[in-house]
């Protein structure tokens, strides 16, 4: 398959629903078996949409990604929502956050609402599995990245200073950071090596892209007042997680305890069943946001729960995609400028630094325990990269050989 046209597919033509339809089937694909919180989800992105359907060249994707690091909110959401919008259009868009998001979604929703916590220690066993899936995804997708993105001395050095620093200091600010500082070196040290085909058109016409940033503002500002008059409501509880949507950088790992910090103290949820939900949300494939379904069903003062779930998984989603609106106009933007193509390469540079580090922590540090779990890992790997094994084949295999080691 070849990448999209750079304006899209029209609106209403066969070939936006088309469009529309293979991207759905692609982020429900990726829904269904993308373990392992938001930095392994870049890595089964860039091998579902670069690698093998080619929707966009690596630099492209470098590009998606360092913008969506730069902004709040879920970051491969965001990413997902942006390919599907480049690929089909609006619909297109949709049907990508749809896909992705759907399938985590129902599950904590449904575990809040009918299921009792399993607490055993084969189901331990399974979810440590899917962490070592994580580690076999990540690398795989960090080298593929730096073979493309960092071919030279200089990149390769942008990517090490990201990945050191990161490692060193920590913290979402310490990202970005670290791409200013790709940025400034790809200026200094990459004039020789400017990206090919990096315009990444997005069709979102700037009318429509400061609408999307001034819907945020309003939002944002207007949702606590409507909390104030109307507490313990459905609305109170869309500005609670809108705001932690709209506020939070660094993903779903950051975004957790802030719902906790926010909710168990207001009486909303118990801590012991938030910290389950916070268990659960590690276990299930999907973006992390999606525990807020989780919560808005367990909340104790909704009287419907997937009424509650409904409106906390839209609020805490909406803020970042509405932000990615108005980012990808400007970004995309800027990109034409050939002035700025060496930045784009010292940011994407950047980028397989941040991946390198977090290959290392958290992913690696919190899944590899000893021997036993590297040799899963890495078969893992081989599996992805040797074989090119399809990603819910190496789930399987590695959640089994987590339980294998357990019974044995």
């Amino acid at each position: 398959m070849t990448a999209a046209r750079p304006d899209g597919p029209e609106p209403g033509s066969a070939l936006a629903s088309m469009r529309a339809s293979e991207v759905l089937f692609a982020s429900l694909q990726l829904g269904l078996t993308s373990f392992g919180g938001p930095i392994a989800h870049l890595g089964y992105f860039e091998r579902a949409y670069v690698q093998q359907r080619r929707w966009l060249t690596a630099e492209e994707y470098g590009g998606v990604v360092a913008l969506c690091q730069l902004l709040p909110g879920p970051t491969s959401s965001q990413v997902g929502f942006l390919i599907g919008l480049r690929r089909a259009g609006w619909l297109g868009a949709l049907a990508a956050w749809i896909g992705f998001t759907l399938p985590s979604a129902l599950l904590m929703a449904a575990w809040a609402i009918w299921v009792a916590p399993a607490q055993g220690p084969l189901a331990l066993a399974a979810v440590h599995g899917l962490k070592l899936v994580a580690v076999a995804v990540v690398t795989q997708a960090v080298w593929s990245m730096a073979r493309r993105l960092c071919p030279d001395r200089a990149t390769t050095a942008i990517a090490l200073v990201a990945a050191s620093l990161t490692l060193v200091m920590g913290g979402a600010s310490t990202q970005l950071v670290a791409l200013a500082i790709g940025a400034a070196a790809g200026a200094a040290m990459c004039r020789d090596h400017t990206l090919e085909n990096s315009h990444l058109a997005m069709p979102i016409r700037p009318a429509l892209a400061w609408f999307a940033l001034a819907l945020y503002l309003v939002l944002l500002i207007g949702l606590p007042l409507l909390a104030a008059l109307f507490p313990h409501s459905l609305v109170a509880m869309s500005e609670v997680f809108y705001r932690a949507g709209a506020l939070v950088f660094g993903g779903g790992h950051v975004v957790l305890p802030l719902l906790r910090d926010t909710l168990v103290p207001q009486g909303w949820i118990s801590d012991d069943r938030f910290l389950t939900g916070y268990g659960l949300a590690q276990a299930v494939p999907g973006p992390l946001f999606t525990l807020a379904a989780y919560l808005g069903a367990s909340s104790d003062f909704g009287r419907a729960p997937a009424l509650g779930a409904m409106v906390a998984l839209v609020s805490i989603f909406l803020p970042g995609l509405l932000i990615a609106i108005a980012g990808a106009s400007l970004w995309s933007r800027l990109a034409q400028r050939q002035g700025l193509r060496t930045i784009l390469t010292g940011i994407n540079a950047a980028v397989v630094g941040l991946l390198g580090a977090a290959l290392y922590n958290p992913v690696w540090l919190t899944a590899v325990r000893d021997g036993g779990d590297a040799a899963i890992a890495m078969i893992g790997v081989a599996l992805l990269a040797r074989w090119q094994v399809l990603p819910v084949a190496v789930v399987l295999v590695c959640v089994a050989l987590s339980c294998a080691r357990l019974l044995f």
